[in-house]
């Protein structure tokens, strides 16, 4: 937190460097959030451009309160929710090209991996928005049931309870996959 109050005050007093440091120290996870949030790969890389962007024109009168890496993850879920509103579609999956296999991992494993990936990322696709969002936050996002709440605008009970009703969500729809 200190050393990005740091480079904030630095990014203010013109340090390109600064900038190109937040940049390298949050884009990846940034990109791996709003994946998880999109069925586009391109669209998650351009809604973390828009946010990165978006930082920059603001930064000389940006005033951090709490953690950056809150402030973004909330940029980027709060973009992905405008994109998906714009495209008016609900599919959304987890872009498994974001997960990197492990060295040891065998062919059969790697192809037992890939077909979960896709099992999973059908079964979030089928999720009502709001559950698929509060589950993504909490498990790849890191963010507190507290932030999910403020970000979706609802009580943190409900945020919990959508997170819960996902979860459960997925658990019936991987089950019955597994069943035919």
């Amino acid at each position: 937190m200190i050393e990005d109050r740091l480079l904030i005050w630095r990014c203010q007093q013109g340090c390109r460097a600064a900038f190109q440091r937040i940049y390298e120290k949050y884009e990846g996870d940034l990109r791996t959030l709003a994946a998880n949030l999109l069925d586009d790969k391109a669209a998650a890389e351009d809604v973390v451009h828009d946010v990165f962007i978006s930082l920059l024109q603001v930064v000389d009168r940006f005033e951090l309160r709490k953690s950056l890496a809150g402030y973004l993850k909330t940029c980027v879920a709060n973009r992905s929710r405008d994109y998906i509103r714009a495209r008016k579609s609900r599919a959304v999956l987890i872009d498994d090209a974001e997960q990197v296999p492990s060295d040891k991992s065998s062919p059969v494993q790697l192809v037992m991996q890939e077909e979960l990936s896709q099992r999973l990322g059908v079964a979030m696709s089928r999720l009502p928005y709001e559950q698929r969002e509060a589950v993504v936050l909490y498990l790849h996002g890191r963010m507190k049931f507290k932030a999910i709440a403020q970000l979706q605008n609802v009580s943190i009970k409900t945020a919990h309870t959508r997170y819960r009703a996902g979860l459960e969500g997925l658990k019936s729809l991987l089950n019955s996959e597994l069943r035919k």
